[in-house]
């Protein structure tokens, strides 16, 4: 394409956008949305606080891709203005300023397209993950930490709410733990490539000797559970434990043991939640990570018994998923995709789409069989 003529450039894009409106259905995305305004300026929606979150949530994402993509749209129309603006007038500054608006617009473009990957039986749904520090003790801890901030901040950066179910705080420094919900349509297609061990090299701050140090943390991320899932939990196969929600350095933030941990004990599953006031709060935000986390493992387990039946190994796709390395040079890259940069303290600041992107688009040839 860098070869291409500005026009046939624009040409291809259009053809491009014109493909990814029509996976998208813009007609029934309009018509969705006309309900949900519908559903919206219904007074009796907030009497089910969920709901009418979940239905103004849906709302702003369609109302926000009907939008982006007939700005790009337009934004194809006025850039051919631009060139033939740019070639009348000899204009090299204009048709630097065409260039690079062309360039964004085949970046803007190109993740369009990824969103139209997103067709997976859950990925329609809002996720839930959950961080672990593993191998390289406080290293590994703040490596926790670390992580937890740059999903929030990725979520952040595109206007994604998110809500902190639980941390728990190691002794020295970072977290043991954390589980959180990033509430927006396609948030588990999204993420859930992120799925698996990421691996850190550095200088540990805490080392007096300045050693190099490589720690480890896991990321696991599921789809949450909607009403007409079927989860069977027998109240007989749980252990509840109720405890006082802590901070950093066991400061307290709750006087009463209001915060909740459930045990699943057939499958070892452990959920807590400590981030409402009572422990009724906890208890029922705690289930249904609980029911996020079986439907998992339930959608895991007839995958795996697809697989033996075909004889298919490819969908294994390993633990270890990326490296991030600070010392003695600056990289991050995919184990499984390739994807690389430099650009480490934007990464860790939650500039991440470039990795979301070329997970969904290797998972997908992966599940199709391709073998490029």
């Amino acid at each position: 394409m860098a070869d291409m003529d500005p026009a046939e450039k624009i040409k291809e894009l259009a053809a491009t956008l014109a493909s990814v409106s029509a996976v998208l259905d813009m007609e029934a995305m309009r018509t969705e949305i006309a309900e949900l305004r519908e559903q919206s300026a219904d007074p009796e929606l907030w009497s089910d606080q969920a709901n009418a979150q979940k239905v103004t949530r849906q709302l702003s994402t369609l109302e926000s891709m009907v939008t982006k993509i007939e700005g790009i749209d337009q934004r194809l129309d006025d850039i051919g203005v631009l060139y033939e603006l740019a070639e009348a007038e000899g204009d090299s500054d204009t048709r630097d300023e065409a260039d690079r608006e062309l360039e964004q617009l085949r970046k803007d473009i190109g993740e369009l397209e990824v969103r139209t990957l997103l067709n997976g039986p859950h990925d329609e749904r809002e996720a839930i993950v959950t961080i672990n520090s593993q191998a390289g003790g406080v290293d590994a801890a703040d490596w926790a930490q670390m992580l937890q901030r740059m999903y929030l901040r990725w979520a952040e950066r595109h206007g994604y709410p998110t809500d902190v179910y639980e941390t728990s705080y190691a002794e020295e420094a970072g977290i043991k733990s954390t589980s959180f919900a990033v509430k927006a349509p396609f948030a588990y297609g999204t993420l859930r490539g992120e799925h698996g061990t990421h691996r850190l090299v550095r200088i540990s701050p805490f080392d007096n000797q300045n050693r190099r140090q490589t720690s480890f943390a896991g990321v696991d991320v599921v789809p949450s559970v909607e009403q007409s899932d079927h989860i069977e939990i027998d109240e007989t196969e749980l252990r509840i434990d109720v405890y006082r929600s802590s901070g950093p350095g066991g400061q307290g933030v709750n006087t009463t043991d209001s915060a909740v941990r459930i045990t699943h004990l057939p499958t070892g599953i452990v959920v807590s939640c400590q981030n409402e006031r009572s422990q009724l709060q906890n208890k029922a935000t705690a289930m249904t990570m609980l029911q996020s986390k079986l439907l998992a493992r339930k959608r895991e387990e007839e995958q795996a018994a697809l697989d033996e039946i075909r004889g298919d190994s490819v969908s294994s796709w390993g633990t270890q998923m990326r490296n991030y390395v600070l010392h003695p040079y600056q990289s991050v890259k995919d184990v499984r995709t390739g994807a690389e940069t430099g650009n480490t303290s934007g990464v860790l600041d939650g500039e991440i789409d470039a990795f979301i992107d070329a997970e969904i688009r290797w998972m997908r040839s992966r599940e199709r069989g391709d073998t490029a």
